[in-house]
């Protein structure tokens, strides 16, 4: 039983490796780049160790995750002490690049003020570890980690304060860490930190109305989500012209900014459904990247939200506008979308009600990135875009003969190499995740990594899946060896 069990899987690694449309690195430009991400609550660890104080994620875990799922971040992948051993399997894959995120409280534990040696020491180690083995860092200032500190002095992202204080902890980081670090990712998510954070109330902070989803103690999911946003926008505003004021000219780096992108296709073919679908980009997407871009929001945000939407100065416009070198997007699904104008006659509206549309997630394998990606070139000047997190979850003690997670990269990266093709202005492609971490929306119950970890083993054993092998292949134009499975069974060190 066995062997034909192998011999299946070796048939199936052939169906995988099948050169189906020969999807081949050789098909990207040489300088695009290939990586994995992760984010520095979610494989770090150490949240207690070294002088680092907590941000409003430990608190959030803390006090239950919403009641969604259980568990932290405290140890996770202990990605603070196990970083020589992590980038040595990340070289050995093959990888180009590395997205990792700055633990705000780790290197500056009250938001502002003194830096903390050990975090110091900590992000100067992991960056040169990571350029001694040839591999880019690429790293997110702000990844959904604010130090508790300030959300308790001023709550955080609701207050204008914040753009002073995450100007002055930016400054830091590109005083000592920006000699190696050439890509800088100001705020992760932004669209989607906002709504559910301070909208819905389901990750940090946990801040919503009583009649939100979530059972949050304080926060307005009226007006709180466009104020976060919108301070979000003049911080990195802010961080972009110190960047390119102060450094720019030493370092020659490159900021940018996160969103989520996600696929949009009306439920049916009637007008309505076709417009709200336009309106439901125009919140989820537009609504931060018209002002990047532009310089101010949709008309239809201004239209249905009033006066709850912050505006901008003409000199707080002029700012934002064009102050992006790259984009950041992360991409998972794909929803259709059908009209509810009635949500509009609702007193106290979300956000959602302010959308005015419902929305339905499709099957994660559906691949209308293509689609998306022909929005940002066709409507905003094809400016340059690094597709910062994409991937697959499975249960988390799965096999690790991950087959959908292979298809599901094969296909994906088939699609990005048909944008390029056909014009998208594409950078380079992040793996979510490199290793199974502690996920926003499940905790440790689902992952996406390509190495398996077992969080009931003391010494967090990193085990590859499948998909590691088969994503390194690719990067290094191998074919995919029906040995693999007898390899990583007599091996699980070989990678």
């Amino acid at each position: 039983m066995a062997f034909a069990l192998r011999v299946l899987v070796a048939v199936i690694l052939v169906l995988f490796s099948w050169s189906a449309h020969s999807l081949s690195r050789d098909e990207f430009p040489s300088d695009f780049v290939f990586g994995a991400s992760t984010s520095a609550y979610q494989v770090e660890g150490a949240a207690n160790e070294d002088g680092r104080k907590p941000s409003i994620w430990d608190t959030f875990s803390h006090a239950g995750n919403a009641n969604i799922y259980k568990g932290d971040g405290d140890v996770s992948c202990d990605g603070y002490h196990k970083y020589k051993e992590d980038v040595q399997l990340m070289a050995n894959m093959g990888l180009d690049a590395y997205r990792f995120s700055i633990s705000w409280s780790r290197l500056i534990p009250d938001g502002k003020g003194a830096i903390n040696p050990k975090g110091l020491e900590y992000y100067n180690n992991l960056i040169n570890e990571l350029t001694s083995h040839g591999i880019q860092p690429h790293v997110t200032l702000h990844h959904w980690d604010l130090p508790q500190t300030l959300e308790d002095e001023y709550e955080g992202w609701i207050s204008r304060k914040i753009v002073y204080d995450f100007t002055a902890y930016a400054d830091v980081c590109f005083r000592e860490f920006g000699d190696r670090v050439k890509y800088w990712t100001t705020v992760n998510e932004v669209n989607v930190f906002a709504t559910f954070g301070y909208g819905f109330g389901t990750v940090p902070p946990q801040r919503c109305s009583p009649f939100s989803l979530a059972n949050c103690s304080r926060g307005n999911s009226s007006t709180e989500p466009y104020l976060a946003a919108h301070h979000m926008l003049l911080a990195h505003a802010s961080v972009a012209r110190l960047y390119n004021k102060k450094y720019k000219g030493v370092q020659h780096g490159f900021i940018g900014l996160n969103v989520l992108t996600i696929g949009f296709v009306p439920l049916t073919n009637t007008s309505g459904d076709i417009i709200a679908t336009q309106r439901a980009q125009d919140f989820w997407i537009r609504w931060v990247i018209n002002p990047l871009t532009l310089g101010d929001y949709p008309d239809i945000m201004k239209k249905n939200v009033g006066s709850r939407l912050p505006s901008f100065t003409k000199e707080e416009s002029n700012l934002i506008r064009n102050s992006i070198d790259f984009l950041g997007i992360n991409f998972y699904n794909t929803f259709s979308v059908n009209n509810y104008p009635e949500s509009l006659d609702m007193e106290d509206r979300t956000f959602m009600q302010d959308m005015a549309a419902e929305m339905t997630m499709l099957p994660e394998n559906d691949t209308f990135i293509d689609a998306v990606l022909d929005t940002f070139k066709n409507d905003y000047g094809n400016l340059p875009i690094y597709i910062h997190e994409n991937g697959f979850k499975t249960p988390h003690n799965s096999s690790l003969n991950d087959f959908s997670r292979i298809k599901y990269l094969h296909k994906y990266i088939g699609s990005i190499a048909k944008a390029i093709r056909n014009g998208s202005n594409l950078k380079g492609y992040f793996v979510w995740s490199f290793l199974d971490v502690f996920e926003i929306l499940s905790g440790y119950e689902e992952s996406l990594g390509l190495y398996y970890i077992d969080f009931k083993d003391p010494n967090l054993k990193r085990q590859p899946k499948l998909s590691a092998k088969w994503y390194s292949n690719f990067l290094k134009n191998k074919s995919v060896d029906p040995k693999i499975v007898m390899e990583i069974e007599s091996d699980a060190s070989l990678l």
